[in-house]
């Protein structure tokens, strides 16, 4: 692990001093890549006034999870923005390292999420990943008490540096679960690390959203709700009235999934509210609710797209890898992918 991390260090020295000179250029996975990208190996993600972003869960399939390697990965794909899970600050920052097989648990996170039967052996497994998270939780919380805050604000000067911004932060730190002192943790390390807002999911409980919406005017950093398949149109609407601080983070691939016929009525309605928005390609519920490759789903990408620019919408569109990776890429070449076919739909 420790040598992984070196060469990772060493890798991004390279590309952010080359960048720094104005000569960045593709490494080797952008090169293998198609060819789709006009702007490809810049980290200019910006198309027809649409900031392009990617939440790095994106390449959780990566075998490197280090902050250096993250931050190459989007590079590499190309974007210049981002929604940082937890788990590349936290480590930067010094968490101890605890073991958790995250490909597994997601897979079945995701397999009993779509609506799909567990075998026994599968539920099994989940309830033990579960158990474990909530050990390795436990131990999480002890380490925020005294995380350092200038390690979050080295890495998003380290992030900023290479031309990349942090716009929202995901770490596990704002769940009914998680102590009061673990939330303004969160909401510190955000603002450290240049983020205007946090991203969680929708707790589904109106005193939490209350009580969150609280905390983040304290901090001035938004908090912003995540939706899967319990999305509606008045999904948000009690934390919106709750508090200003209280925001948007929609997945209109999961609300097309979930059966809302007209996913671009909710960015008319809410448009002021939304800190930033998911976009993955997702069938319908007549079609199956599949993740697909973008462009072969029902979620209406290019129109979503188009109305963001013309709007002029200041909001970032985040890129979500959530389609099987096929056996001859990774998950930077897909990500790459999905952008190409984002600019194919602005610039036609």
């Amino acid at each position: 692990m420790e040598e992984n991390k070196s060469y990772s260090r060493r890798k991004f020295i390279g590309s952010a001093s080359a960048l720094g000179a104005g000569l960045m250029l593709p490494t080797r996975s952008v090169f293998s890549a198609p060819n789709i990208l006009k702007s490809l190996g810049t980290t200019q993600s910006i198309i027809k006034g649409v900031q392009m972003g990617v939440i790095t869960y994106s390449f959780r399939s990566m075998e490197d999870q280090s902050a250096e390697a993250t931050l190459q990965y989007i590079l590499d794909a190309g974007i210049n923005a981002t929604e940082l899970m937890g788990d590349p600050a936290e480590s930067f920052a010094g968490m101890p390292v605890l073991s958790f097989d995250r490909r597994t648990f997601y897979g079945l996170i995701r397999k009993e999420r779509g609506g799909q039967e567990l075998t026994e052996d599968e539920t099994t497994q989940l309830e033990e990943l579960k158990a474990q998270q909530r050990s390795n939780n436990d131990q999480k919380a002890k380490w925020r008490m005294n995380a350092p805050m200038e390690k979050f604000e080295e890495m998003g000067k380290m992030y900023r540096d290479a031309g990349v911004d942090i716009y929202g932060f995901k770490p596990s730190a704002f769940s009914k679960n998680n102590t009061d002192a673990e939330i303004d943790y969160g909401f510190k390390a955000a603002k450290a690390l240049g983020a205007s807002h946090v991203t969680l999911e929708h707790p589904s409980d109106d005193m939490h959203t209350m009580k969150l919406g609280k905390m983040a005017a304290k901090h001035k950093v938004q908090v912003a709700y995540h939706g899967h398949e319990q999305q509606t149109p008045d999904f948000w609407d009690t934390a919106l009235e709750q508090s200003e601080f209280n925001m948007l983070n929609p997945d209109l691939g999961h609300y097309v999934a979930a059966g809302n016929e007209k996913p671009l009525d909710l960015l008319l309605a809410k448009n002021g509210r939304i800190a930033s928005m998911h976009l993955k390609d997702r069938q319908n519920p007549a079609n199956g609710k599949k993740n697909m490759p973008w462009g072969t789903g029902d979620t209406p990408i290019g129109d979503i797209l188009n109305l963001i620019s013309k709007e002029q919408y200041k909001f970032p569109v985040t890129v979500e890898l959530e389609y099987k990776i096929p056996a001859d890429s990774d998950a930077v070449k897909e990500v790459q992918r999905c952008l190409g076919y984002c600019q194919k739909q602005l610039e036609g």
